[in-house]
């Protein structure tokens, strides 16, 4: 397994220009007021890993899927078990939350969210047997679990949630709706509520109409039993296309996290990246 590992770090390494598990100073300068201050240390021995350098590790087995166990040291990340640690912590932290809403201010202070209309959809992801895991509606002999997702007109994630598998989208509804932070960056009251919500089929429910009606927000939902093609999709596809992103992160394609606190700090983090590059792009 060693062997297979470092076979994948030669190949992409090998293969690509860049390397995107490389911090840029840009990004570090967001990310590091926000990280908490390392404690004293107890014991004298080996120095602290520099936060800068677990990060990258994170971002490593991120981006390449591999486990914590083959972390390849002589990339100077430190060992696997460190950049974990450094992940519960942080994630325990609120950092990428942190991170996330501090993009979306920059966001906004160039009027580049697109808040007349957000979208959601879900998505599912096979994984081992933990709390926010539940039998697969497509094979209930294995457990899955769901990434949930809201973005923007543009398909910027304004929040994302983790469940178990067998959990009915419009569930997912609401709890994503109150986790879209409060985005200031414009003169007056910060925003987080887009003027309308464009979903699916799986959230054909009178209920969730009217309870998004009475916080404001106009529903735009495709209703069962309507044939196709009611031209929905030239607008939800932004949602679809932001979900292969997050996937496109290897390490969230199956989830091998049995800890729900693991998983989620790789998806809050992703979420941040997949953000930043809009920044980028946009700023």
């Amino acid at each position: 397994m060693r062997l297979l590992a470092c076979c994948l770090v030669c190949l992409v390494t090998g293969n690509r220009q860049s390397r995107p598990w490389i911090v840029s100073d840009e990004l570090w300068s967001l990310v590091e007021p926000l990280l908490p201050k390392p404690g004293p240390k107890k014991v004298e021995g080996r120095p602290r890993v520099p936060d800068r350098q677990a990060r990258c590790g994170i971002l490593f087995v991120l981006h390449t899927g591999i486990q914590w166990e083959y972390l390849p040291q002589e990339l100077g990340f430190g060992s696997g078990m460190t950049c974990w640690r450094r992940l519960a912590a942080w994630n325990e932290a609120g950092v990428w939350d942190r991170l996330h809403a501090l993009l979306l201010e920059k966001l906004r202070s160039k009027d580049r969210l697109g808040w007349e209309r957000a979208v959601i959809d879900s998505a599912r992801a096979g994984c081992p047997a933990g709390p926010k895991s539940g039998p697969s509606p497509v094979d209930r002999a294995r457990p899955g679990s769901k990434h949930h997702l809201i973005v923007d007109g543009q398909g910027i994630p304004l929040a994302v949630s983790l469940t178990g598998g067998n959990r009915n989208d419009v569930t997912q509804l609401e709890p994503l709706l109150d986790k879209i932070p409060a985005v200031a960056g414009r003169v007056g009251r910060p925003r987080r509520r887009p003027d309308a919500l464009l979903a699916d089929r799986g959230y054909d429910h009178d209920k969730y109409r009217r309870l998004l009606w009475q916080r404001g927000i106009r529903p735009v939902i495709a209703k069962r039993g309507e044939p196709h093609g009611t031209g929905l999709g030239i607008f939800r596809y932004v949602v679809e296309r932001t979900i292969a992103w997050l996937h496109g992160f290897r390490r969230l394609r199956v989830r091998w996290e049995r800890r729900d606190d693991i998983h989620e700090g790789f998806l809050g983090l992703a979420v941040c990246l997949i953000t930043y590059r809009h920044v980028q792009r946009l700023c």
